[in-house]
């Protein structure tokens, strides 16, 4: 089992930068990918970047590329979200994800961090 603690998130004035994190612990050797996904109120979860454990492969939405760094440190078993240039609409709960093949299904989720932008 595969257990993920999101934290970072908090109220930032738009034009500022957070770095949220996600510790990994249980079988994380058994992880393959790890992602970070958001939801705003009344919408629905987007996917926002992920990037595979052991290797150096990353996939990101095109929404979000130029703003959003997704980045892992295997030995302390956490993988990071760089926000830069927040805006009010990337006000969310953001998730961290963790899957443990290649089917593109996540098996396991965080709690969420909430991320608030103000103008």
């Amino acid at each position: 089992q595969v257990q993920l603690v999101e934290s970072g998130g908090g109220l930032v004035q738009a034009g500022g930068s957070l770095r949220l994190s996600c510790a990994v612990s249980g079988s994380a050797f058994s992880v393959y990918a790890m992602a970070w996904f958001r939801q705003a109120p009344g919408k629905e979860r987007e996917f926002v970047r992920s990037i595979s454990w052991s290797g150096s492969s990353a996939y990101y939405a095109d929404s979000v590329k130029d703003r959003f760094t997704i980045s892992r440190d295997n030995a302390k078993n956490t993988v990071y979200l760089q926000i830069n240039s927040l805006k009010p609409e990337d006000t969310a709960v953001y998730y961290c994800a963790a899957s443990i093949s290649t089917s593109g299904f996540y098996d396991y989720w965080g709690q969420g961090t909430q991320v608030t932008v103000s103008s």
